[in-house]
This record gives C-alpha cells, structure tokens and sequence, in this order.
C-alpha cells in the first residue's frame, strides 16, 4: 500500500483523500498546511493521523511514497521539485506552474529522479471526455478543424482579498484557473498539442471594483489585491490548421449563470466534449449520435485522475497527462499573457 501525503489542506484536497481510497493502492496518511485551524480540521474530518505546518517537513518524512501538491500556484513548482528530489512521486493541482521556465525546471527534476510526475487534469478523465478522445483516436470526426473552448461564469470570482486574486501568489487570474482546464480538455480530445501562433486579451473588470465575489475559495481572506484577469480571450492556430477560440471568464454580464465546455468540429462530425454530444449529418440534415451506445470502453477507469497516478507508480497503467503535453499547454498559457500584454500575435 502507498503512502500518500498531501500538501494543502484547501477544498481541492478532498479530492485527494477521495482518490487514493477509491483506486485501492494508497492511503492518505499526512497533510501539511501553514493555517493550524484548517489543518487540525481537515486531518480530523478524513482520520489522517501526521500532520505538519511546513510542507518541508511531510516531504522529508521518509514514510511517505507521493505527494499531492495543493497549494497557491506560486509555490506549485518549488514543492514538486523538492518532493521529487526527496525521492516522492508527485501528482500537482492545476496549473502546471506560473510560467513555463518553472514548468521545465519541475520536468528536469523528475526526469533526475526516475520519479512519476503528472498533472492533475481531471477534465480529461471524465467518461464523456474519454469516450470522445476514443472516436478522435480512430478517426470518427474526420479532419478536426476547429475548437471552441469556454468556461463563461456570471457571477463566480473566488474569495476576494485571498491569492486567488494575487498576481504574486496565484500568476494570473481566470485563464490560469478555469482556461488551463478547457484549453487542456480541446488539444488533448482532438490529439494535437502543436501550436503556431496565439493572439490574446485578458481583462481585469470586475474584481478590481470588489465585485463578482463567487460562493467558493476556502482561504483565508488577508487583504490581498486583486490584480489578476478575471475575463480573457485567446485564439490559436495549430500547425494541423485547425483553430482553437477560448473564451474564459470569472466573471460578465451573461444571461447563463456557468457555461462550460468543449466544441468540437470535424469534417465527418462534431461534438461537445463535457455534455457528451456527437453531431452527424445524414440525409434528413442532420442527428444526434448517442454516444453511450457506440461502445467505447473507457481507457482511465474508474475515471480518476489519482487512480490513473497511483497505477502508474504500480506499472499497471501509462499516464494519461504526459509531460510534453503538461508542457505544451504551459507554454500556450505564458503566450495569452505575453500576446495580450504586448496587444499582438505570438509566434511559437
């Protein structure tokens, strides 16, 4: 049995404690977080017997075997690199790091230590995601020549005044948060991660004024400013030709409270990723195809981006986010910045 340890104990955590019970091979037996209330609480709540205030110590405890890295993005970079020197398998919450350099320099180090690293990108492992990438795989959509991706909230910027909002803690705003998630989802369904060039814009609208508060964001408020994006545009050319429009917000004046997903465009069909719809035209112009019955089976089963981790530390299953591509979207996540800073198209 794994013995899994946990670094930050903010509500992404749970999921951690959830993963390592559910696949079977670990057991979460330490978590570490600088706020002793938080901490104390969440060691009670899952019965996880070592705690620690500082992430250091749990990753010098020479009893645990992974680590799950669940801290302000700021920090991603340095506690993986240090777990994986420690000898300590590491899974890391999204995002990869704040900027692509910290993101090689994570690679290298677990490449140094023959230890599994991955991020956590657990979009991907849901059944409607995996059963589309399935018909990608063999060619059911044709040529995929477009790609919309979205997370659009009404009214959901997290708790102001914590790191969230934080340039210095968190990198960025809402396409670090909710863009990295639908970007990943769009490349890694159509199989093409090579870009060209992105054109983007980012936005700080609503946050700035105190407004846009959302109903999650578990820290601590400290007073923090709020400096980050919280709208963003971006649109990519891949080498294949095809196109990808992102369009992410914390925060607008929409009529839809959330919208969230991935559209799809082939020249033999078409489909949306997390609502798990496929589009075929036929003679009558056009039908819905019932995903469930075209009997995909499901590569990542139970669905799950820490069983996925856990067996590959076992052998018994390859990673599903690899570091080139962990790499990739890193890389085209540095560009948005870049290009919108700049108010002009990065070449890659």
């Amino acid at each position: 049995m794994l013995k899994f340890g946990i670094i930050g104990a903010g509500a992404i955590a749970a999921s951690g404690v959830e993963g390592a019970a559910l696949s079977g091979a670990a057991e979460t037996v330490a978590v570490a977080d600088a706020d002793p209330r938080r901490l104390a609480a969440f060691a009670r709540e899952h019965s996880i017997g070592r705690t620690f205030a500082k992430a250091e110590d749990l990753i010098g405890d020479q009893g645990i075997d992974a680590v799950y890295v669940a801290v302000p993005n700021a920090f991603h970079a340095p506690y993986a690199i240090a777990a994986l020197e420690a000898g300590k398998h590491v899974i890391l919450e999204k995002p990869f790091a704040v900027s692509y350099a910290e993101a090689r320099k994570v690679v290298e180090a677990a490449r140094r230590s023959g230890k599994v690293f991955t991020v956590g990108m657990n979009q991907r492992f849901t059944e409607n995601a995996q059963r589309i990438r399935a018909l990608a795989e063999r060619g059911y959509f044709g040529r995929i020549y477009r790609l919309r991706a979205y997370w659009r909230r009404r009214w959901g910027i997290p708790r102001l005044g914590t790191w969230f909002g934080s340039r210095a803690l968190a990198g960025g705003g809402c396409f670090l948060d909710l863009g990295v998630h639908v970007l990943d989802l769009a490349l890694w369904t159509a199989g093409d991660f090579d870009a060209e060039s992105v054109s983007g814009s980012v936005y700080t609208t609503f946050g700035n004024r105190g407004l846009g508060q959302g109903d999650w964001g578990a820290s601590m408020p400290e007073g923090l400013p709020f400096d980050v994006d919280d709208g963003a545009l971006a649109f990519i050319r891949l080498r294949s030709g095809a196109a990808v429009q992102v369009e992410i917000s914390w925060a607008a004046h929409q009529k839809e409270a959330d919208r969230h997903d991935v559209e799809l465009f082939g020249t033999e069909a078409g489909a949306r990723v997390c609502r798990g719809e496929v589009y075929r035209f036929d003679g009558d112009l056009g039908a819905n195809v019932a995903i469930r019955g075209l009997g995909l089976p499901l590569r990542y089963a139970p669905a799950n981006r820490f069983v996925n981790f856990f067996r590959a530390i076992l052998g018994e299953e390859e990673l599903c986010v690899t570091h080139a591509q962990a790499l990739k979207v890193q890389r085209l996540i540095d560009a948005v910045y870049e290009s919108a800073a700049a108010r002009r198209e990065v070449r890659l």
